[in-house]
């Protein structure tokens, strides 16, 4: 890395012309910080990114760990790159068309060990305004309260609302 000019690192480049001018290698590097004794931080980069396009964004840190010169806390930076991005930019964008447009969205829920009441609000185009979590159960139950549920989305000015409500003992109601 020393050998780079100081305006090619990922992290200035970053600085003075943002995150769409580098390179998947490069933004990797730049999350990741640096490299070992053994392998330069743009090796190391490249290797995450031949993982992530050949088994997509879901890599765990088992995936990256087992890779030469990144542990437990550069995979973690990876990992929760990747977790904010998905929470982000698939609610940003999410339009509602449909029952199957609706997993995305709470695929959360599937690892959950207690129940959660969940209130998806939405603008009169179907578009998603705001995910709110309105009770965290226990193991069997969740108690929700109509004020609860409807006091957000009024605020919202929401057109229609969709309640999601997960069973962690794995049946389907």
């Amino acid at each position: 890395m020393r050998d780079v000019p100081e305006i090619d690192r990922p992290r200035e480049k970053l600085i003075k012309k943002g995150p769409t001018a580098l390179t998947d290698r490069e933004l990797i590097a730049a999350i990741i910080g640096k490299g070992t004794k053994e392998r330069d931080v743009y090796q190391i980069a490249g290797e995450i990114v031949k993982a992530l396009k050949t088994q997509g964004s879901g890599l765990a840190v088992e995936d990256l760990t087992c890779m030469e010169g990144v542990g437990d806390t550069k995979a973690c930076q990876i990992v929760a790159g990747f977790e904010l991005g998905r929470r982000y930019l698939i609610e940003e964008s999410a339009k509602i068309t449909g029952p199957q447009d609706i997993l995305p969205l709470v695929s959360d829920l599937l690892d959950k060990k207690q129940e959660y009441f969940l209130c998806l609000s939405l603008n009169g185009a179907g578009e998603l305004i705001k995910k709110r979590t309105i009770t965290m159960g226990l193991l069997n139950h969740s108690p929700v309260h109509p004020r609860e549920v409807y006091a957000d989305a009024i605020t919202d000015r929401a057109a229609s609302v969709i309640f999601v409500h997960n069973h962690p003992c794995g049946l389907a109601r």
